[in-house]
C-alpha cells in the first residue's frame, strides 16, 4: 500500500472550503447584525490567505481546523460575532507573519487582545523543561481568563477540535495531548459549566489513553443499547402519563453515563461493566415561565417519588442553591420495579441550557429579558471564584509549582453550602473544614483560628463540614499557622496562604539563627561568607543555607559542632579532599542535581526495549503499577532512580505526562514470549464458602502452575476478599490465570491490582 498523499484537486479543495465555510454561517444560531457577518466574511478571507500554504498531519488544508473551531465557539458554546472571528484568526499571529498591530488594524482592540491572549496561551500547557516556567505560563493563563473569559472558552473549543481529530498523530503524541486534556483542560471545562464539552473531552483522551478498556465499553454500550431503550420506555411510562395529566409541558430523555464515568465508576468499585448500577439516567426538561420554574421542578420531582421509592443519600437540590459554575437542576436517585436504581434529573429548558453552554448561557440570558436571580447568584459565584484566583495569583510566593495542582482540586471539588452565625451562605468544596471556613471569611480569621462551633457544638479546626452546617470561628491573637494544618484544609485560598505564613515565619527564625551565628563567628574573629555557609550547609547535609540557620536558631546545631568543623579544616587543601570524600564517598565533587534528560540511544530510536539483553539503557518497573509483558508501558527519568517502567494507564501517568513530558521516552517489550516473570496482583471478591480458598489456590499453583508471592484473606459477614500477589510472564498468562479463576464456584469478581491499592 503506497503511503503518497492522494493527488490534490485545487478546485475541488476550493469548493470544499467555501461549504465549510457556509456551514459555519448556517449553525450562527444568533441573527448576527449585517456587519457581524461581514466582519465573519473578512475573517475567513484573511485566515484563508493566511493558511494558504499550510496543511495539517491529516494532509487536509489547515484552514479546515479554525473553521471548525469557530462552529464549536457559536454551535456548541453560543458565542457571538467577535468570538467567531477570534476563533477564525486564532492561529494566525503565532503561525503566520500576521500582527498583533494587523489585527487591531483591521478588526479593532476587542478582537486583538483576545487573540494576543491566544497566542500567549499556545504552548503554556506544553511541557517546559523547567517546571516553574509552566507554573508561570499558567498563572499568566489563569490572568488572562480573568481579563477575558472568551479566551479560555475559544481555547476550550481549540482543544476539542484537536481531541476529535487525534488519530493521524503519532501514539506517543496522542497520549501527550490526550494526558495533558484530561489533566486540566476537561476540569477548565466542567468549572466553566460546559458539561457537554467536559464529557467530550474526558471520553476523547480516555480513548487514547486506555483504548483497550475504552473499545471494550463501547462495544457493550452498543450490544445493550436495545435493552436499555425498553428499560428507559417501561421506567418512563407512569412518569409521563402523571405528569401530562398534571398538566406539565415537558419533554423527557434518556441519557447514557459517559464511557469514563463508567470505567472510572468500575475501577472505584472494582466491579464488571454488568455491575455499574447507574448506567442510564432520566431527564426531565419542563418548558417553565420564569416565575414558575421552581414550582414546575419540585412537581415533576413529587410526580416521580410518587411512582418510585428515592434514595435519600443521592438527592441534590441544585434548584434552590445554583452550583458557583451556574449549574441548576434537582437530582434523585429512585428504585425501579426491576430492581435498578436510576439517576433522574429535573430541570427547565433555560437550566438545560445553562447545563450544557456555562458561562456563555448566562450571558445570553443576561443581555436578555429572562435573566433570573439565579443567574446573577451564579454570575456573582463565577466572580467570586476569579477573584479567588486573583489573590493567589497576586500572592509574593515565588515557588509556582504547587499552584498548578492547587487550582486543579479546586475545578473539580464537589460543593457544600454552610451558614455564617448571621445566616449567610458560604460556598466550600466537599470535605471543607472549620479552617478552612475561618479562612474563606478572611485571611486573618483564619490565621487566628483556634476552633469552631458547629450548630452550636464546639469543634476542633480540622472538623470536617457538611452543607447546612451554621459555623461560628473561635480566635485568639496568641494563634499562628501551624504546619500540620497542610494535612487538612482543601482550598486552595488556605493552603497558599498557610504555606505563604509558615515561609515568612521560617524567614524570619532564619534571620535569627544567620545573626547568631555571625555573632559567633566574630567571637573567633571570623566571618560568615558564602563559601564557609556553602561548607557549613553541605557538612551538617541540610538543603539549603535557610535550612541550616533555622537549625541554628533552633539550637538543633550547636556552635561548638561548628567551630570543630572549621578548626578541622584550617588546610584547605585537607579540607577539601575530606568534604568532597563525605558528599561521594570518592574523593571525586558530586555534580550538581538537575531535571535529567531522557537518554540518547541512536540505535534503538530512543525506545526502551524491555527484555533485550543488548539493550543500554538501565531501568526498573514503577511499583505503582507493576508493568508487565503485553501492557501497554512508557519510561520516566527519575532523578537519582535511573529510569521507571510505567503503565500507559497507570494511576500517575497523567500527572507524570502533563507536568514532565520532556522525561518520557518510548518503550515496549523485547517479546511478550520471555519466561521471565513479573509480580503483579489480583483482588477476588465473592461469596464464602468452606473450601474456597483451597479451590483458588489449587487453580492458581497446581492446574496452572502459577507461583504465588503472597496471599490474604478477608471474611466478613459470608462476603470474602482476598489479594494475591503472582509471578506471571505477561498479560496473556495473567488473562488466562483470570479466566480459569472465575470458573470456582462463588467467585464474582476478579481485577488486577496496583501494589498502591494493596
Amino acid at each position: 500500500m503506497s503511503d503518497q498523499m492522494p493527488e490534490i484537486d485545487p478546485e475541488k479543495e476550493k469548493q470544499d472550503i467555501l461549504k465549510a465555510y457556509k456551514k459555519l454561517l448556517r449553525s450562527t444560531k444568533r441573527h448576527e447584525a449585517k456587519g457581524d457577518l461581514k466582519m465573519i466574511r473578512k475573517a475567513f478571507d484573511v485566515a484563508l490567505d493566511a493558511h494558504k500554504d499550510m496543511r495539517r498531519k491529516s494532509g487536509e488544508p489547515y484552514i479546515y481546523h479554525p473553521i471548525a473551531v469557530a462552529e464549536i465557539v457559536t454551535s456548541e458554546i453560543g458565542l457571538g460575532a467577535k468570538s467567531i472571528v477570534c476563533a477564525l484568526l486564532h492561529d494566525t499571529v503565532e503561525d503566520t507573519d500576521l500582527t498583533v498591530e494587523d489585527m487591531r488594524r483591521m478588526f479593532g482592540d476587542k478582537v486583538a487582545q483576545i487573540i494576543d491572549g491566544l497566542t500567549k496561551l499556545s504552548g503554556i500547557l506544553d511541557i517546559q523543561e523547567d517546571k516553574s516556567l509552566q507554573a508561570e505560563n499558567f498563572r499568566k493563563m489563569l490572568l488572562t481568563m480573568s481579563s477575558d473569559i472568551r479566551v479560555i472558552l475559544i481555547k476550550l473549543a481549540d482543544r476539542l477540535h484537536n481531541m476529535r481529530t487525534l488519530d493521524s498523530m503519532r501514539r506517543d503524541k496522542q497520549l501527550k495531548i490526550a494526558s495533558e486534556t484530561m489533566y486540566l483542560y476537561a476540569p477548565l471545562a466542567h468549572r466553566l459549566g460546559l458539561y457537554a464539552i467536559k464529557t467530550e473531552l474526558e471520553d476523547l483522551s480516555f480513548k487514547y489513553i486506555e483504548p483497550e478498556l475504552y473499545d471494550e465499553i463501547v462495544s457493550k454500550l452498543r450490544d445493550t443499547q436495545r435493552q436499555r431503550t425498553r428499560f428507559i420506555n417501561k421506567f418512563s411510562f407512569p412518569i409521563i402519563n402523571s405528569l401530562n395529566d398534571a398538566g406539565v409541558d415537558y419533554e423527557i430523555k434518556g441519557r447514557t453515563k459517559s464511557v469514563y464515568s463508567i470505567a472510572r465508576k468500575m475501577k472505584a468499585q472494582g466491579v464488571s461493566f454488568e455491575e455499574v448500577y447507574d448506567i442510564f439516567a432520566i431527564r426531565i426538561i419542563t418548558n417553565s415561565k420564569l416565575e414558575n420554574e421552581k414550582s414546575d421542578c419540585w412537581k415533576a420531582y413529587s410526580i416521580v417519588t410518587d411512582h418510585y421509592v428515592p434514595n435519600p443519600s443521592r438527592f441534590r437540590d441544585w434548584v434552590s442553591k445554583p452550583k458557583s459554575n451556574g449549574y441548576e437542576s434537582l437530582h434523585t436517585t429512585v428504585m425501579s420495579e426491576t430492581g435498578k436504581w436510576v439517576e433522574v434529573q429535573i430541570r427547565t429548558h433555560r437550566m438545560d441550557e445553562i447545563a450544557e453552554k456555562g458561562l456563555a448561557a448566562h450571558w445570553k440570558y443576561k443581555e436578555s429579558s429572562n435573566s433570573t436571580e439565579q443567574n446573577q447568584v451564579a454570575e456573582n459565584s463565577f466572580d467570586e471564584w476569579l477573584t479567588k484566583i486573583r489573590e493567589l495569583l497576586e500572592s509574593p510566593d515565588p515557588s509556582a509549582i504547587d499552584f498548578i495542582d492547587d487550582f486543579k482540586l479546586s475545578l473539580f471539588a464537589e460543593e457544600i453550602f454552610v451558614f455564617t452565625p448571621t445566616g449567610e451562605v458560604r460556598t466550600l468544596p466537599a470535605d471543607a473544614t472549620s479552617l478552612d471556613f475561618a479562612f474563606e471569611i478572611h485571611t486573618e480569621v483564619g490565621m487566628r483560628c483556634i476552633g469552631a462551633k458547629v450548630n452550636g457544638k464546639l469543634y476542633p479546626l480540622s472538623h470536617q463540614l457538611k452543607s447546612g452546617d451554621q459555623v461560628e470561628v473561635l480566635t485568639s491573637n496568641k494563634q499562628r499557622p501551624k504546619e500540620d494544618w497542610l494535612t487538612f484544609v482543601v482550598t486552595t485560598k488556605a493552603k497558599s496562604k498557610i504555606k505563604q505564613a509558615l515561609k515568612e515565619e521560617q524567614r524570619r527564625v532564619a534571620a535569627d539563627g544567620k545573626e547568631i551565628l555571625e555573632r559567633k563567628l566574630k567571637q573567633i574573629k571570623m566571618t560568615l561568607d558564602r563559601d564557609l555557609t556553602d561548607k557549613l550547609h553541605k557538612h551538617f547535609r541540610v538543603q539549603t543555607s535557610q535550612d541550616l540557620f533555622i537549625k541554628i536558631a533552633k539550637k538543633s546545631i550547636d556552635f561548638k559542632e561548628i567551630k570543630d568543623f572549621i578548626e578541622s579544616t584550617k588546610n584547605a587543601s585537607k579540607w577539601y579532599n575530606v568534604l568532597r570524600s563525605r558528599i561521594t564517598g570518592t574523593g571525586t565533587e558530586k555534580p550538581k542535581e538537575s531535571a535529567p534528560q531522557p537518554p540518547k540511544d541512536k540505535g534503538k530510536g530512543n525506545t526502551i526495549v524491555i527484555g533485550d539483553a543488548s539493550q543500554k539503557m538501565d531501568y526498573v518497573m514503577a511499583k505503582c503499577c507493576n508493568p508487565i509483558p503485553g501492557d501497554d508501558i512508557f519510561g520516566f527519568v527519575t532523578i537519582g532512580e535511573g529510569i521507571k517502567i510505567h503503565r500507559t494507564n497507570c494511576p500517575n501517568a497523567i500527572h507524570i505526562r502533563s507536568n514532565y513530558a520532556y522525561r518520557v521516552v518510548p518503550a515496549t517489550w523485547a517479546s511478550e514470549e520471555d519466561h521471565t516473570a513479573f509480580v503483579t496482583g489480583i483482588l477476588i471478591t465473592g461469596i464464602d464458602d468452606v473450601g474456597l480458598v483451597n479451590a483458588i489456590t489449587t487453580v492458581i499453583s497446581k492446574d496452572l502452575n502459577v507461583n504465588m508471592k503472597s496471599i490474604a484473606f478477608d471474611s466478613n459477614d459470608g462476603v470474602f476478599e482476598g489479594r494475591i500477589k503472582v509471578l506471571v510472564e505477561g498479560t496473556h498468562h495473567l488473562q488466562n490465570l483470570i479466566k480459569n479463576l472465575k470458573n470456582v464456584s462463588g467467585i464474582k469478581s476478579i481485577i488486577r491490582q496496583d501494589e498502591k491499592d494493596n
